[in-house]
């Protein structure tokens, strides 16, 4: 499915919180909450970008593969969201502590118990800038650095339940 077919808004999805499945260039997986993103039209291609700052352990996964994929779940499965949002996979295997199930497509994990799977390839990958911010923006977010990598990634398929 393509996102202008989508009968969703991304927007609200993302801010709900999503989980990022990045895959790294030898197969490994790991996941993370995200809730920054948004989805467009670049470069003549339907794509999303998303943040992770450089102390994640999934950022190296970002570094290293070139798929990844948003998985959007229901209500019932906050716990998971809480987890993979606050553990590290250097510590966890979340994938084992949340009991994800999942099969992977086009190098993508797709979860099977997500309402909505984003498949990505990532296309294009920035540091935000501190120079760049307006203002006092970017004081209650980066108050000790670490600021976020921004990937722009196109949208191969999206996946409905």
């Amino acid at each position: 499915m393509k996102l202008t077919e989508a009968k969703f808004n991304f927007a609200e999805k993302i801010a709900k919180s999503a989980l990022l499945t990045a895959t790294k260039g030898d197969g490994a997986l790991n996941t993370m909450t995200v809730s920054w993103g948004g989805s467009g039209i670049l470069w003549g291609k339907e794509v999303c970008f998303v943040f992770v700052r450089p102390e994640r352990y999934t950022f190296e996964f970002c570094e290293d593969g070139d798929t990844m994929s948003l998985s959007f779940f229901g209500k019932e499965r906050k716990d998971t969201l809480a987890l993979c949002g606050t553990k590290s996979g250097r510590d966890v295997d979340k994938f084992e502590a949340c009991g994800l199930k999942f099969t992977v497509n086009e190098g993508a994990c797709v979860f099977d118990d997500a309402e909505i799977t984003v498949i990505l390839k990532k296309l294009y990958a920035q540091d935000l800038d501190e120079d760049c911010f307006e203002s006092e923006l970017a004081k209650p977010f980066y108050a000790n650095g670490g600021y976020h990598r921004m990937y722009i990634c196109e949208i191969k398929d999206i996946i409905t339940a």
